[in-house]
């Protein structure tokens, strides 16, 4: 990025604070960066239009490169009862025989010329992914609309895409030592939310999903009226609508609403405790979980950089105070993983040396140690002081990843994304970044005080043992 491009018209974006030590008080230093500005438009069916031609903040202007991605609402949250992972399943499917395309198609139109493709699946949403020279733009508008509309799963095309998920899960969550900690922390902690399942989903619910299930889903959420087509980077937006209208105009949602989860999480009335199990655990873990507001939440910034503060990267103070300090643990972090309904704030530790053999690994003294150092670790960045720098080193490290993404045409596109998603509005894209750079130290340690030091909490142990998880209620450690 230029820097004459940097001080062009926009959003004001915080780069920096007055002065380099003593505690996070100073006014931030702004320069003036270009914010994105989307047209946005709605089609007579119901399908959301994002168009972001190339701007100041494009990576080479005159690349040619253009990005084409569909949103679908729709993700393991609505997963049908008995069917967690569903989605996620979806997700793959989607990339089957259509009525006039044939399997695996979308990997010709995209990697064959120059391009990729890709998708990924989260509790709110469904995502699809291009990235193709922009004179391809209009075929992957025509494929996108042909695999809304016209998805066409066979059994043994839907059996394989299940084997290939079943996969997953085993790779990810059954291979992985702390696999089962980290799937285990969304049932242990939504009491009601459809939060509890988790996006992967269970080897079980997989099983029993069939064919019909697949033509449901499709039917229910796969239709204009519940997605948002986004199209970003070296584009003639008036060609794009041209484009769009004459591909998804005459797509027809239908009559019925689109289900949607009214389910809200209720705050906790006390803490608890969950033991769980697993048959290759190495070392024993702890994870602390607090119910968080949503990513559209005034808090949601200053929570987003108090997890920093704790738990990202090896100078954050869970890695420094518990790995290299006192090395009390292997690894430390801090989460928020703030989705559209709610959110859930996680700190976790995986203990140093390995699994005591012989005993009740349940009662290993070690978990203890791990749960009052997290604790006093939240402590003092809620009621101690926030050096300048530490805080500027954060700040300014959120900012930069967000803005380096945005000099390709699909970073652009993903940030427009989930300011649908999280914000219900493309043009509120900025936003997040506007709050970003306002966060003050003030502002952290109130988040903390309130999020999670004034909340009930659950702490989830992991040990080894037979596979399961045991819930028992009581109360925890205290700083």
């Amino acid at each position: 990025m230029q820097r004459r491009q940097m001080l062009r018209h926009g959003t004001a974006l915080w780069l920096g604070s007055a002065g380099g030590c003593g505690t996070a008080t100073a006014a931030p230093v702004r320069l003036r960066l270009p914010g994105l500005v989307p047209r946005v438009r709605t089609l007579r069916n119901g399908l959301q239009v994002v168009v972001l031609p190339d701007g100041p903040l494009a990576e080479q202007p005159g690349s040619g490169m253009a990005a084409v991605q569909v949103w679908y609402r729709v993700g393991g949250k609505d997963d049908p009862p008995g069917r967690s992972g569903f989605a996620h399943l979806f997700e793959h499917l989607m990339f089957k025989r259509t009525r006039h395309l044939a399997d695996e198609a979308f990997d010709r139109l995209t990697e064959d010329v120059g391009g990729e493709n890709n998708a990924f699946t989260t509790e709110d949403a469904t995502v699809f992914l291009n990235t193709v020279p922009a004179h391809h733009v209009e075929r992957l508008l025509w494929a996108e609309s042909e695999r809304m509309a016209q998805l066409q799963v066979s059994a043994p095309q839907f059996h394989s895409e299940r084997a290939v998920v079943e996969a997953e899960f085993r790779q990810k969550v059954l291979a992985d030592p702390y696999g089962r900690l980290f799937h285990g922390m969304a049932p242990a902690f939504w009491q009601v939310h459809p939060y509890r399942r988790p996006v992967i989903g269970s080897v079980d619910d997989l099983h029993a999903a069939s064919l019909d299930d697949v033509r449901r889903f499709h039917a229910t959420y796969y239709r204009p009226d519940n997605a948002t087509l986004i199209v970003a980077g070296a584009v003639d937006p008036v060609q794009v609508d041209a484009w769009v209208d004459r591909h998804f105009g005459a797509r027809v949602s239908p009559d019925t609403p689109v289900p949607r989860v009214g389910v809200r999480e209720p705050r906790r009335d006390r803490d608890q405790q969950v033991t769980l199990t697993a048959p290759q655990v190495p070392a024993p873990a702890l994870a602390l979980l607090w119910l968080a507001p949503g990513a559209a939440h005034a808090d949601a910034a200053a929570l987003r950089v108090a997890a920093a503060l704790l738990g990202e990267g090896e100078s954050s103070r869970l890695s420094a105070g518990l790995v290299e300090r006192v090395p009390l643990a292997q690894s430390a972090g801090f989460g928020a993983e703030l989705q559209v309904d709610a959110g859930m704030l996680s700190a976790w530790a995986i203990a140093a040396g390995p699994s005591v053999i012989g005993g009740d690994a349940r009662h290993d003294p070690r978990l203890p140690l791990l749960e009052t150092a997290l604790l006093r670790a939240i402590h003092r960045l809620a009621h101690g002081p926030i050096p300048i720098g530490e805080l500027d080193k954060v700040r300014t490290q959120l900012l930069t990843e967000a803005l380096v993404a945005r000099q390709t045409a699909e970073g652009r596109a993903l940030a427009l994304g989930w300011a649908v998603v999280r914000r219900q509005d493309a043009r509120a894209v900025d936003a997040e970044l506007v709050q970003l750079q306002a966060v003050r130290a003030e502002d952290v340690q109130r988040v903390l005080r309130a999020h999670v030091l004034g909340a009930h909490r659950v702490t989830l142990r992991y040990v080894q043992g037979m596979q399961g998880m045991q819930g028992l209620s009581g109360g925890g450690a205290r700083p």
